[in-house]
């Protein structure tokens, strides 16, 4: 059975971005970014916020001899996987593979991760905190970047309680931590 694995690139306080909105402080360096290749490498789907999509969604147009290799191989991940985007602004989607849905339905999210042959990552925190609070979330992946950012959008919820299990960490040459976890049984 596919699960539902949650990634996300944060502060040592436990931000996304910081209070400006930005995250230029999170721009992974070459290792960082092949490790994180492989990490989404296996996913079949990615279920994305508005902020996320638009973010990411210039992945689709990536790639070349001007580009480096790691990013032409994130470019091919991106564009080989599913990506379903919730946003009740949003018009429409501008990526192949992409398909728009309204509200979080967490019943129709048990039941799409259920049905996959891989698994399922959510990225964006605030549509993650939709799945935490649902007790949808089976791992989390956090890239620690060794900066505190005083303040911003938080990496996981307030409010919700997930007993988990450290399943690996690994410390990277520029200072970035990545810990996984596991929900315990």
């Amino acid at each position: 059975m596919a699960r539902l694995v949650y990634t996300a690139i944060c502060s040592l306080d436990g931000y996304t971005v910081d209070a400006d909105g930005k995250f230029d402080w999170a721009t992974p360096d070459e290792e960082v970014h092949a490790f994180v290749n492989d990490l989404e490498r296996p996913l079949g789907t990615q279920l994305l916020g508005r902020r996320m999509y638009e973010t990411l969604a210039v992945w689709q147009t990536i790639g070349g001899p001007e580009h480096h290799a790691i990013e032409n191989d994130y470019a091919e991940i991106w564009r080989a996987a599913e990506k379903v985007v919730y946003s009740t602004t949003l018009e429409s989607v501008s990526t192949p593979r992409t398909r728009l849905e309204r509200d979080f339905d967490p019943a129709a999210v048990r039941q799409l991760v259920a049905g996959a042959e891989r698994d399922v990552g959510i990225g964006g925190p605030g549509l993650a905190a939709h799945a935490f609070r649902a007790g949808l979330v089976d791992e989390v992946h956090h890239l620690v970047h060794p900066v505190v950012v005083g303040g911003g959008t938080r990496a996981l919820p307030d409010g919700v309680r997930l007993d988990l299990e450290l399943v690996s960490e690994r410390r990277f040459a520029g200072g970035v931590v990545h810990l996984h976890h596991s929900r315990r049984s």
